[in-house]
């Protein structure tokens, strides 16, 4: 399989040994889990186990460069999707895989729990909170009224939706899963670029009611469709919003 050098990482004639020690612990941790034991990614690296004792000190501080370093990359990746969303595109359709050890990796992070997870998944969006605003500065994505909540809903939903696939099918290596996606792209990209560009209601009544409510919540015991037409109100079937941000 790949290792996750080929994502925009350095030639692994030019990897020192700390960071050939990086290289594989990611692979080994995306290919196995976090209960992978240091004597196999010190065999698989062809180093002892006391030279990585000796730069990392420990498995969790490890694993906590593998975490930034998957981060970085992944900050990169998108970033490249910026900066050209439909090149992008089809290169990963006619030529994917190269991010298998990264992706694996990512899910494999948010599946472990616990603390580490929390903390791996905020750094998740704060990379992802830099990428949305690349694309919202470039016009390639809309603003929202709410930037942080969009933000975190596309996440949970992005990665959730991975997650269920991976977790279905255990015994698949990170190239094999890769290809598992790879297989059903074709069935993926078009139903995700139709929601994503076209939407999916066919009107915008429920966004505006919920604006309004967010705006100015109907007194307790009031029926929240009762009272259209109020002074702030808008009009019925008009597209205007309140002046003022909902509260949040």
């Amino acid at each position: 399989m790949r290792t996750v050098a080929d994502v925009g990482g350095p030639s692994p004639s030019d990897l020192t040994a700390r960071a050939r020690i990086r290289e594989v612990a990611i692979d080994c941790f995306a290919e196995d889990g976090f209960g992978v034991s240091m004597r196999t990614i010190a065999a698989r690296a062809d180093v002892s186990l006391g030279l990585i004792t000796h730069h990392f000190g420990s498995k969790s501080a490890l694993r906590s460069e593998c975490d930034a370093e998957v981060l970085r990359r992944y900050h990169a990746l998108k970033s490249e999707a910026i900066a050209d969303p439909s090149g992008y595109l089809l290169a990963r359709l006619t030529a994917p895989g190269t991010a298998q050890s990264i992706l694996v990796y990512i899910l494999r992070a948010i599946h472990a729990g616990g603390r580490p997870a929390q903390t791996f998944l905020e750094s998740l969006m704060d990379e992802a909170r830099a990428v949305m605003a690349e694309g919202i500065a470039s016009g390639l994505i809309r603003p929202s009224r709410d930037e942080e909540g969009r933000l975190r809903y596309l996440t949970y939903q992005a990665m959730g939706a991975l997650l269920v696939r991976f977790l279905t099918t255990p015994d698949l290596t990170p190239e094999e899963f890769v290809a598992s996606l790879r297989d059903s792209r074709n069935d993926a990209v078009l139903p995700a670029l139709e929601l994503y560009t076209e939407g999916l209601l066919t009107s915008r009544t429920m966004l505006d009611d919920y604006v309004r409510y967010l705006w100015e919540p109907p007194s307790t015991g009031s029926d929240p469709g009762s009272a259209p037409g109020s002074a702030r109100d808008p009009a019925p079937g008009s597209t205007s919003e309140p002046d003022l941000e909902p509260e949040r």
